[in-house]
């Protein structure tokens, strides 16, 4: 049996500690205004379907696989009055936008004061 034939017989084997890859936390900016909250994060090279967004018990999770040297993971605490169902995402030329809308109970509003 010749040395390709053994390599090619091999077993796959889980990565070593050292051969897997880093997760890099993404540098992000966190903007409020009246209707939502936005976080913008870079993340360069990164294509839309490399990118997964979830929101699981309270917590919004970032991650991109399949970039070139590392992984990127950023997590969220989403804090109350969001309303989780109208939670969008895009992605712009290496951004991640992330739009967290407020329920209506928690956009500040104008209260009318009665002369008496």
């Amino acid at each position: 049996m010749s040395r390709d034939t053994e390599v090619a017989k091999r077993e796959p084997r889980p990565l070593a500690q050292s051969e897997q890859r880093p997760s890099v936390t993404p540098a992000c900016d966190v903007y409020e205004n009246r209707d939502e909250i936005l976080v913008v994060a870079d993340v360069p090279g990164v294509t839309a379907d490399a990118l997964a967004v979830s929101l699981e018990k309270g917590e919004l999770t970032a991650l991109a696989s399949e970039y070139r040297d590392c992984d990127y993971h950023r997590r969220f605490a989403v804090p109350g009055g969001i309303d989780a169902a109208k939670i969008s995402a895009e992605l712009k030329n290496g951004v991640l936008w992330l739009h967290l809308p407020k329920v209506e109970a928690y956009k500040p509003r104008q209260i009318a004061v009665h002369a008496g």
